[in-house]
C-alpha cells in the first residue's frame, strides 16, 4: 500500500536524503535551467514503512507543466505511473495544456516509460549535457548501460487530447 502525498506534506530532510542518494544532490541541471528539486512542487510515494519509494518534482510556467525529476526505487510496481497521473491531474486543475519532460539519450527506460503513457518525442538537443556538466561536473560521461551521455531529449503530452 502506497500513499501519494504532496511534497509540502513530507519532511524536507527525507526528500533531501532521497535526492542525495539517487542523484548525488537535489540540484538538477537541464537545458531549461538549474533547479533545486527539494524546493519544487511535487509528489512523493511513501510505503507502509514511511520510506520514500518514488518522487516527482515539477514546475508550471504559463501553460506548460515541466517535470523536472521522476524517480521510483521499485520498478514495474506502478509508482512512476501513479506519480505521473498525479502531476497530470494537478496540471489539468491549473488549466495547463501541455506536460513536458527532458531526459538524456542513454535513459532508455525513461524514453520507454513516457512513450507508453502518451508522451511524444518533441525535441532533440545534441550535446546539451556538456553544458550541464559545466554547472554540475559530477554528471557521468557514460551511463551504467554503456551509452555515452550526450544529448537531451524532450517528450511532451497534450493534456486536452488525453482527458
Amino acid at each position: 500500500m502506497l500513499d501519494i502525498l504532496d511534497t509540502s506534506k513530507v519532511n524536507k530532510k527525507l526528500i533531501n536524503k532521497f535526492f542525495q542518494k539517487h542523484w548525488g544532490s537535489p540540484e538538477m541541471v537541464i537545458s531549461s535551467g538549474t533547479f533545486n528539486c527539494n524546493e519544487l512542487d511535487g509528489f512523493v510515494a511513501i510505503n507502509e514503512m514511511g520510506e520514500i519509494v518514488g518522487l516527482l518534482t515539477y514546475i508550471i510556467h504559463k501553460n506548460v507543466c515541466e517535470i523536472i525529476s521522476l524517480d521510483s526505487t521499485l520498478e514495474n510496481k506502478g509508482i512512476g505511473t501513479e506519480l505521473l497521473k498525479k502531476v497530470e491531474i494537478q496540471a489539468i486543475n491549473q488549466k495547463v495544456i501541455h506536460v513536458k519532460v527532458t531526459t538524456t539519450n542513454d535513459n532508455i527506460k525513461a524514453l520507454s516509460f513516457y512513450q507508453k503513457r502518451g508522451y511524444c518525442l518533441t525535441n532533440l538537443l545534441p550535446n546539451e549535457v556538456e553544458k550541464a556538466r559545466k554547472v554540475k561536473p559530477e554528471i557521468p560521461q557514460v551511463a551504467d548501460n554503456g551509452i555515452p551521455i550526450r544529448d537531451e531529449i524532450v517528450l511532451s503530452k497534450c493534456l486536452q487530447r488525453s482527458i
